[in-house]
């Protein structure tokens, strides 16, 4: 199914999302990879608070290029999510509930999504200029030594993506591999 969806990823929300539905995102996301993930997680540890509010946040595993001149963002595609695998499920715990990027999740981190009522959204890999055309705003809010790996603050409109993962644990994966296989030996 097609759907158009306004953040913030509140857990009603996210219950409404099925593993194939095509949707199309409007509203602020973060993005993290692992050196950034690392961080937020060690500051969980300690007690302290996040550089954001992560209730209810989308975060976007993603290392954006510099911006060319007249540019919100450069090239922005999805980084494999396996390196955040580690992280998710105290991001979870934190309050963040929806994840973008491309890749198989690790069964922990399927299981904190039904705990959480996670969402995991695929991004199409090698489409990170167009995926640059959805993003309107562009903030760095914490980790600039880290570069392209910084957190930031984005505002997208209109961003497609898939679900991949749902909130009760249905993997588009593992489902499409089962269609997929099923309708070889039909033939």
């Amino acid at each position: 199914m097609e759907k158009r969806i306004k953040l913030p990823l509140t857990r009603e929300l996210a219950r409404t999302l099925e593993a194939g539905d095509t949707v199309y995102v409007t509203g602020t996301i973060y993005t993290s990879r692992d050196a950034g993930h690392k961080r937020m997680c060690e500051a969980l540890e300690r007690g302290e608070s996040l550089p954001f509010d992560p209730e209810d946040a989308t975060i976007y595993y993603v290392g954006p290029t510099p911006a060319k001149p007249g540019q919100v963002i450069g090239s922005a595609g999805p980084t494999t999510s396996g390196r955040m695998d580690a992280y998710a499920p105290a991001m979870m715990k934190a309050g963040a509930r929806g994840m973008i990027g491309k890749g198989a999740r690790l069964p922990q981190v399927v299981e904190a999504m039904k705990q959480y009522d996670g969402v995991y959204f695929g991004a199409i890999g090698g489409a990170g200029a167009l995926l640059a055309k959805c993003i309107k705003k562009s903030e760095l809010i914490a980790y600039e030594d880290l570069g392209a790996e910084a957190l930031r603050k984005l505002y997208v409109e209109d961003m497609p993506l898939v679900v991949i993962i749902d909130s009760r644990g249905r993997n588009l994966y593992e489902e499409g591999r089962k269609a997929y296989l099923k309708s070889c030996q039909e033939k």
